[in-house]
């Protein structure tokens, strides 16, 4: 069973020597790990990807959590596999209604196998959808939208949530937190073509620049880099020239973003992409 393993905390010595000791000696294969070093703010990080055939995910989990608490450590296991259940996705949301009614709708309809097990925003624009679709919301952002973190932390966590997408959620993740759910738990949508346009105003730039085809992109999050083999997928749609930018944007916004995200969601959902070593790789069946 593919099992990932995370572990955030403090930055000092040793801190990964006893979880690769104990995932070794308990005969798991080892198929990728990274850690990573913010001297900064001294943080420590790793992601560790095994194949675990010693026993239950439970186990592993609780050893894991010992060894967390001993070195001050962070540690989450998690395994798509652990559940027969579809896959529990967090949707994040900020202003725009489009993607996560997207998502919403093919859940209800059974085109996209997965459940739907929260929303949360950093405002309060898509409450009514969530209520509309009878899934909880979590409310995330002060008055000014500055978001609270560790509410989100605990509710993926408590809910045991297996994907996070970012749903046109218009505030950059902080790299702790990314760190905490890496190894493509953590999905977002951008409105434009990466690598070309990336930042917060991709029609807008890419207009400036006298393009006729815009698009949208679908990647994993990872923390400090650009999306470019992190991309599950990413379409695009062609104008006539003249067309004004709010017409360019009213098609990406309304219609050609949320058909990109479904895709790119069903797309990991299905088990056809998984991110390995930062790449976007074809899943072997």
């Amino acid at each position: 069973m593919q099992v990932t393993i995370t572990a955030v905390g403090p930055d000092h010595r040793g801190l990964a020597d006893p979880i690769v000791h104990f995932v070794t000696g308990a005969g798991a294969n080892i198929h990728e790990i990274q850690m990573y070093d913010r001297d900064s703010e001294r943080l420590f990080a790793m992601l560790m990807r095994i194949e675990w055939t010693a026993g239950t995910i439970a186990d592993l989990r609780r050893e894991m959590a010992d060894i967390g608490r001993q070195r001050g450590l962070q540690v989450r296991v998690w395994s798509r596999d652990e559940h027969a259940r579809p896959p529990r996705l967090a949707i994040c949301t900020t202003y725009r209604a489009e993607p996560p009614l997207a998502i919403l709708r093919a859940v209800r309809d059974r085109r996209l196998k997965a459940e739907v097990a929260v929303m949360a925003g950093n405002r309060n624009a898509c409450r009514s959808l969530a209520e509309q679709f009878d899934v909880p919301w979590l409310s995330i952002g002060d008055d000014h939208g500055n978001p609270d973190y560790s509410r989100l932390e605990r509710a993926i966590d408590e809910l045991d949530i297996d994907y996070v997408i970012l749903a046109r959620y218009m505030r950059v993740l902080p790299a702790e937190l990314c760190w905490k759910f890496a190894g493509g738990r953590i999905i977002n949508l951008h409105h434009g073509l990466l690598p070309s346009f990336p930042g917060f105003r991709p029609y807008e730039d890419a207009f400036q620049h006298h393009m006729l085809c815009f698009g949208a992109t679908v990647h994993f999050i990872v923390p400090e880099l650009d999306a470019g083999n992190q991309i599950i997928y990413q379409a695009a749609f062609s104008v006539p020239p003249g067309t004004s930018l709010a017409e360019v944007k009213r098609l990406g916004e309304t219609d050609h973003e949320p058909h990109c995200l479904l895709e790119g969601i069903r797309r990991v959902v299905d088990r056809e992409a998984e991110l390995h070593f930062h790449r976007v790789v074809r899943r072997s069946h």
